[in-house]
């Protein structure tokens, strides 16, 4: 039979090491996402007209006109990073899914043994009680 030495408080301190780390994860991918977003907006169109023009002389009234932020992303650079991000959307699930399927199996595994370990204290506490000690007292023992 093999023998085990788990020992389920040293497991819930690597849990939430491993816990944080995931919690990075997913805020770094979060993040990517934010910034291909920004970037896609940023890089424009190959639309022509679509820059900003400078008036060549004199002082001009600001106009009020829409930002490049404020529209939708269009244009090679922002098909290419939309290309992108929806090819490794699933990629990244992945790596949440996974992360958080081995954080809560080695949770449920550590107390499944604990439970086993109470279980197995409450069948020897059973086991004891159940013994009849005037039974005994000629096993074994000296005749007369």
């Amino acid at each position: 039979m093999a023998a085990w030495d788990i020992q389920p408080q040293g497991v819930q301190g690597q849990l939430k090491v491993v816990g944080t780390h995931a919690e990075d994860l997913g805020k770094a991918l979060n993040t990517l996402l934010t910034d291909m977003k920004d970037a896609a907006q940023a890089a424009g169109t190959a639309v022509p007209g679509s820059q900003a023009t400078v008036a060549p002389y004199g002082p001009v009234v600001p106009q009020k006109t829409p930002s490049v932020f404020a529209q939708k992303a269009t244009g090679p650079v922002a098909a290419a990073l939309s290309e992108y991000a929806t090819r490794r959307q699933t990629y990244f699930k992945s790596m949440a899914d996974r992360c958080q399927a081995a954080v809560l199996g080695a949770s449920k595994a550590t107390n499944e043994y604990v439970e086993g370990d109470l279980e197995a204290a409450r069948n020897a506490q059973k086991a004891a009680q159940a013994v009849r000690v005037d039974a005994l007292k000629d096993f074994g023992g000296k005749k007369k």
